[in-house]
């Protein structure tokens, strides 16, 4: 009699999970839907041009800066892929840096979140250093492994601060304002974190976080109350390949009507959303050749609707458009 009960418990609860599965809607398809692979460029290296462990992507009308991860620079190409400059170096010093992650820009300047060097840096767009902000610890204003920034108009930061599981906002220099999130305490619930990767800010104040390795996405007012959260059932950690799942997020970009474009790191993608969580397309799948990839990490978009993805493992960037509807 037990083990019959056992047995249909057994069965009720697969069949409860097959029914979530249906109802969320959730498939592994894996090819392009709303986007088609424009170009790529870049292989493993050091010389211009050549990436090692690309790591970080941030768009202008015209430019494409690359965070080159583990060459401790920052690289510079047109959006057809055509070098343009560098800067960096490893190093702590102003000016040098400590495997720089996901980048962004506002009002003409690169922010650059330093993984090693536990600050965030800012340079202009021509590469010459201006400050630094932050320092390595777990107290306010300070940070063990920032991954990613959004810059608010004011010049406020919202600092993803990856091994201190927490989301920190700053001013524009450096003070401490609030944060989310329990100092170097990993969480599922809502308003923790479990090393989340990166940040994006819409234009209305709404916080956009890429929560990483809870796999979801967290999502903030513009008072700092949270909102909703996506990512598999009841976005708790809970990875998997199918559509509006994630196996890890590390990285986050804002597009055109509120898009919200995702880095699904492991399943070999880039997820699309609306502001409100609700699944829109996919593109990429796993592999070396065009339109595929090997553990995306970063995204951004550009003014005009152009996706660009630095393709982690694969040492290079891919650029994607949307398919005219």
């Amino acid at each position: 009699m037990k083990a019959k009960q056992f047995a249909g418990a057994s069965a009720a609860a697969l069949g409860t999970l097959l029914l979530l599965i249906a109802v969320t809607g959730c498939t592994t398809g894996t090819t392009s839907r709303g986007f088609e692979f424009v170009t790529a460029w870049g292989k493993a290296g050091n010389a211009p041009g050549e990436f090692h462990d690309p790591t970080g992507i941030a768009v202008t009308m015209d430019e494409v800066f690359v965070a080159d991860s583990r060459n401790g620079r920052i690289q510079v190409f047109d959006h057809e892929g055509r070098f343009r400059r560098e800067f960096g170096a490893t190093g702590e010093a102003l000016g040098q840096l400590g495997r720089p992650m996901n980048l962004t820009i506002r009002n003409g300047e690169l922010y650059v979140p330093e993984y090693m060097n536990d600050r965030i840096q800012v340079f202009g767009l021509d590469g010459e250093p201006r400050r630094t902000l932050g320092r390595p610890g777990e107290g306010p204003g300070q940070f063990n492994a920032p991954g990613g920034v959004a810059v608010a108009e004011n010049g406020d930061l919202f600092v993803a601060d990856f091994y201190n599981h927490r989301i920190q906002q700053l001013n524009a220099d450096g003070t401490f304002v609030r944060q989310w999130g329990s100092t170097a305490e990993a969480g599922i619930w809502a308003e923790e974190f479990t090393y989340p990767t990166d940040t994006a800010l819409a234009a209305d104040g709404t916080l956009y976080v890429a929560d990483g390795y809870a796999d979801r996405v967290q999502v903030f007012d513009a008072s700092g109350e949270f909102l909703l959260k996506w990512g598999g059932p009841f976005a708790m950690n809970i990875h998997g390949p199918f559509r509006g799942w994630f196996s890890t997020v590390t990285g986050i970009a804002l597009g055109p009507a509120g898009k919200v474009f995702v880095a699904d790191f492991y399943n070999d993608r880039i997820q699309v959303f609306s502001a409100d969580g609700d699944f829109l397309s996919v593109f990429g799948e796993t592999g070396d050749g065009p339109g595929q990839f090997n553990h995306p990490i970063a995204v951004d978009v550009a003014p005009d609707g152009s996706v660009f993805v630095a393709d982690f493992q694969n040492n290079r960037i891919e650029q994607w458009r949307p398919i005219p509807e």
